[in-house]
């Protein structure tokens, strides 16, 4: 046995004896791994034992060891490091700045199995031969996915997408270049205003960031209402009530889907709800909510604006066979105010692609929309178009003129 796995069995022996909890007892922790270092030393002179070739860092390890999430902890306080993945335990991976990278750390099973319990332990969801799938939120906000064989081949596969805090409000987005300044200000006004808006965009697009900074905006007095499957949003503002999903039980009983969610929120007197995903019927209950006046946003996978109004039309006739597109098409029309589409570009920056707006029509089951920024040559730029509402616009004290200026041809 190594002088490192003597010194984490001794701290491990004494986290038992003093009875300390290592993912609440943090300070305890830290101090009863520098005793432990200081005693190991120690004993290693007096009696020969192996001595540690570097204190200090040994006592990093252990702590990663026993209180954090062992070889995997150093990625998760890099702040550079986005997303993290095993695929199988000799091949674990990390994002940095969208690009991937296969890392030189090496797992076993029974780590990678161990690493999981641990990480779901303080989120109360569990993953077995009868849910082979999980979705959980780690203390840092981080979000975690796990799924075992026999769905996958043989090995777990883990993800663990962080919550990289690059931007809290629009201002970050324009200093990170994800947006123009003039973009901003207009979201900024349409949110104020009580425009619904949808954020769409692929996998780590930046969509969960945009609506964050969109939720800074809200007006301050405004109560929020947050569904999600696995929390993520964190809005920053006084009176905000999150919900998340949950997981059926063993018993097969107690399952809180993202639908019923959608529904409790609207109990709740929200002046305003997010949803952080829609992917399946729960869209429909979105859509009426919005339609009943009730302002919102959400996110939604989608390659671009339009394709995100066309599943936002799709969506919805999940919920049922009585649901007809005749309802829900103009429902959108209705509904949606503005879309705005992120990408992820070929150098890992994300930037907003295109703003659309929804004046409300349709024609032949098709939703009419009106480009309002637009990439052209790299920049984003004004278009032509003109968001709804500009009551609404102007009963906050926003001028359109103003802050769209004249339409380009």
């Amino acid at each position: 046995m190594s002088a490192l796995e003597l010194l984490e069995e001794d701290v491990r022996e004494l986290i038992r004896l003093r009875r300390l909890d290592p993912a609440r007892d943090d300070v305890a922790i830290r101090q009863l791994i520098k005793e432990a270092v200081a005693e190991y030393d120690e004993r290693a002179l007096l009696d020969g034992a192996a001595p540690l070739p570097d204190p200090e860092d040994a006592g990093r390890r252990v702590l990663e060891s026993v209180a954090g999430f062992g070889p995997l902890q150093p990625y998760l306080d890099d702040p550079t490091v986005e997303e993290i993945w095993i695929n199988e335990p000799s091949r674990v991976f990390v994002a940095r700045h969208g690009r991937s990278e296969l890392t030189p750390t090496f797992l076993t099973e029974q780590q990678v199995q161990d690493l999981v319990e641990r990480m779901l332990r303080s989120s109360g969801r569990r993953v077995d031969l009868s849910t082979p799938f999980v979705d959980a939120s780690l203390p840092d906000g981080s979000r975690l996915h796990v799924v075992i064989p026999d769905i996958t081949r043989r090995h777990w596969a883990v993800n663990i997408r962080k919550f990289v805090v690059a931007a809290d409000h629009l201002d970050d987005l324009v200093r990170l270049g994800t947006m123009t300044s003039a973009a901003a200000t207009f979201l900024g006004a349409a949110v104020a205003s009580g425009l619904n808006i949808l954020v769409a965009g692929g996998t780590q697009a930046g969509k969960t960031t945009l609506l964050n900074c969109l939720g800074a905006a809200i007006p301050a007095h405004e109560r929020v209402i947050t569904v999600e499957e696995v929390f993520e949003l964190k809005v920053p503002l006084r009176d905000v009530a999150a919900m998340q999903c949950r997981q059926p039980s063993l018993e097969g009983t107690g399952e809180v889907p993202m639908r019923r969610l959608v529904k409790e929120a609207l109990r709740m007197r929200p002046s305003r709800i997010l949803v952080g995903e829609v992917r399946q019927a729960e869209s429909l209950d979105l859509l009426i909510a919005l339609n009943s006046g009730l302002p919102g946003m959400a996110t939604v996978h989608a390659n671009s604006a339009r394709e995100a109004i066309t599943k936002m039309c799709t969506l919805p006739l999940l919920a049922g066979s009585n649901v007809s597109s005749s309802f829900v098409v103009p429902t959108v029309a209705g509904s949606i105010d503005l879309v705005v589409h992120l990408a992820l570009e070929a150098d890992g920056s994300r930037r907003v692609q295109e703003i659309v707006a929804l004046p409300g029509r349709t024609e032949h089951e098709v939703v009419e929309v009106a480009d309002l920024f637009v990439r052209s040559d790299g920049d984003l730029v004004r278009a032509d178009g003109f968001p709804p509402h500009p009551d609404r616009f102007a009963r906050a004290g926003f001028n359109l003129t103003t802050l769209l200026g004249s339409a380009v041809a």
